[in-house]
């Protein structure tokens, strides 16, 4: 019988033997790592970004985004600032200026429509045509005045508070100038005192109201001069830079392949040295007709409205001489003076001066022709009203209004005179000042546009030409 190996018996009762883990005393189960934090797609992208740009391809496609970026940023910012510039010109020209010519003919009107009252009432109950239809154009020329400068400004402006109170204070001037004519024909010595309240309240609430009104619209037209003419500095800086990176990426393409050109950027450089100087000189020619239409044209017309209303203002002065006759008075330094002769005066002396200025500011000889009519009817007009006070003075009441608004040789000829000349230099100066603003809102014209369209065609010429260099590594 083959031998049988010897057979190992299980033993009663085992247990099954445990494992080193299992042991006692041989410590806890180990746990496994933590996981690592999950990455944001920032830094994986910061990641990507590093890894490419260390290889040729890669800093070709950053440079690539880099010029387009540089491209763009320099047309938007060219069109924005530029469209800023041509709008501020063009509210030059047909916004604040022309608001600021207006404000000056309500002050005018309203001055010219005085004194024709008080010529008319000196006449008595013989008020010529001319006299009365001079009244009635003054009202009509301002209150049509006011409807246009209401159409003009905002609803919460100062301007639009003055012209309502303009509005509420004409019904009330007209109706005290309707009882002065009324009295005056009857012979009442009553109209003489609704005559000089109706001056007073012209001289003192409407006026002054109306040359708030022309100061206001002056300083809109000063903050448009300040917005139109000042360099477009963040444009041209950005022009600089992106040049100065296309030359940089030209010179970086050419040391590596040693070719000269690269189609792509050299058409980018050409746009954006198109629009670099197109920008220079637009807004160079721009800034040089504005600054001209300033100084040759709304200087001047600031002037010589300032003398047209000194000279209406010593008209009605010298009328309400002889309207109140010695009834108002004034003292000065101790002296006392008949109070609308002292103020015919003052008004005279402003006249002077500011004729002096207009001549001074006239930049041709067209513009200084009407200011020297102007200083030569003044001049008569002084030797003329000095021989009214005299006559007046010595009680010879009727010769001194002859020579105040009598026919051939009294006064109001020089009056008419010095008015028709100033009308003259002033219509002579507007047509500068449209000419010279007009040329400097034609400089900008088309710039904005034309900015953006070149800077798109440049940023596509760049990334055109890098597109070029990368095929090469395909």
């Amino acid at each position: 019988m083959p031998a049988v190996p010897p057979q190992a018996h299980p033993q009663p009762h085992s247990q099954p033997q445990p494992s080193p883990r299992q042991r006692p005393g041989a410590g806890a189960p180990a746990t496994p790592p933590p996981a690592s934090p999950r990455r944001t797609a920032f830094a994986e992208g910061v990641d990507r970004l590093r890894a490419a740009a260390v290889t040729e391809p890669g800093r070709l496609r950053i440079i690539g985004a880099l010029l387009a970026a540089l491209v763009v940023a320099f047309g938007t910012v060219t069109a924005w600032q530029m469209q800023d510039r041509h709008t501020a010109a063009d509210d030059v020209l047909f916004r604040s200026q022309p608001l600021t010519s207006d404000a000056a003919d309500i002050y005018r009107s309203l001055a010219e429509a005085n004194t024709a009252a008080s010529s008319g009432f000196l006449a008595g109950g013989q008020e010529t045509k001319a006299s009365r239809d001079g009244y009635e154009k003054g009202i009509r020329t301002a209150a049509e005045g006011l409807v246009k400068a209401a159409a003009g400004s905002d609803a919460d402006s100062p301007s639009a508070k003055t012209i309502t109170r303009l509005n509420r204070l004409l019904p009330e001037y007209k109706g005290l100038i309707e009882r002065a004519r009324t009295y005056n024909r009857q012979g009442f010595p009553v109209g003489g005192a609704y005559l000089r309240y109706a001056n007073e309240k012209m001289q003192k609430e409407m006026l002054p109201a109306a040359e708030d009104l022309y100061k206001t619209e002056n300083q809109r037209l000063h903050a448009d001069y300040g917005d139109a003419k000042p360099y477009p500095w963040a444009a041209l800086a950005l022009g600089v830079l992106a040049l100065a990176t296309l030359a940089w990426a030209q010179h970086r393409t050419y040391r590596r392949t040693h070719r000269v050109l690269n189609q792509g950027l050299v058409a980018a450089t050409a746009t954006t040295t198109i629009v670099l100087l197109w920008l220079v000189v637009g807004h160079s020619v721009a800034r040089s007709d504005l600054r001209d239409s300033y100084e040759n044209g709304v200087r001047s017309l600031n002037v010589l409205n300032d003398a047209r209303l000194a000279s209406l203002k010593a008209r009605g002065n010298e009328n309400l001489t002889l309207v109140a006759r010695g009834a108002e008075t004034k003292k000065v330094d101790g002296e006392t003076y008949d109070a609308y002769d002292y103020e015919f005066g003052q008004n005279m002396a402003a006249l002077g001066k500011k004729l002096a200025e207009a001549k001074r500011l006239a930049d041709d000889e067209a513009g200084r022709l009407p200011v020297a009519a102007a200083n030569r009817d003044m001049t008569e007009w002084k030797k003329r009203h000095a021989s009214a006070r005299e006559q007046d003075e010595n009680g010879n009441y009727q010769q001194a209004l002859d020579l105040v608004i009598g026919g051939k040789g009294a006064t109001v000829e020089c009056f008419d005179g010095v008015d028709a000349s100033l009308d003259d230099a002033l219509k002579h100066e507007k047509r500068e000042f449209e000419q010279a603003a007009g040329d400097g809102l034609d400089a900008m014209d088309h710039l904005p546009q034309g900015a953006g369209v070149l800077a798109g065609l440049g940023a596509a010429g760049a990334l055109l030409g890098i597109g070029r260099r990368l095929s090469e590594y395909r």
